[in-house]
């Protein structure tokens, strides 16, 4: 049985419209979002990967899978944080995400870590 205490990870996501890279006109949509990793647990992990579900406002589904995440894989000590800045375009004017990273501690143990679900609008803000 895993030790959850050892393997945890906080998710925090906050997100803005990008007007100036959008084109409404040509169903263009530009979403930027900014993400907060926290290393809660006990034990240095690794994000090795990430796994995003990503529907817009029709319904439409699409899945990104890859490794790191802006061309990173960033080693988090217990405590430490890690932030990045990436981007999404929808076909309509909002749309929502959310997904999971994988994770390996540095004695080998694999665990999952759920990034919540959020929604990007134009009047997007902090969720």
């Amino acid at each position: 049985m895993t030790d959850n205490s050892l393997y945890a990870c906080e998710v925090s996501v906050a997100t803005a419209y990008l007007p100036d890279q959008s084109s409404p006109e040509a169903a263009q949509y530009v979403y930027a979002y900014t993400i907060t990793i926290r290393n809660s647990g006990t034990i240095p992990a690794q994000l090795i990967s990430r796994h995003w579900v990503i529907t817009d406002a029709m319904q439409q589904v699409r899945e990104v899978k890859g490794l790191g995440v802006v061309g990173e894989q960033p080693l988090l000590e217990p405590g430490a944080e890690y932030q990045y800045t990436s981007s999404v375009m929808f076909n309509t004017p909002s749309g929502e995400m959310y997904g999971t990273y994988q994770m390996v501690a540095v004695d080998g143990e694999w665990f999952e870590v759920d990034i919540p679900t959020f929604w990007l609008h134009q009047a997007a803000g902090l969720h």
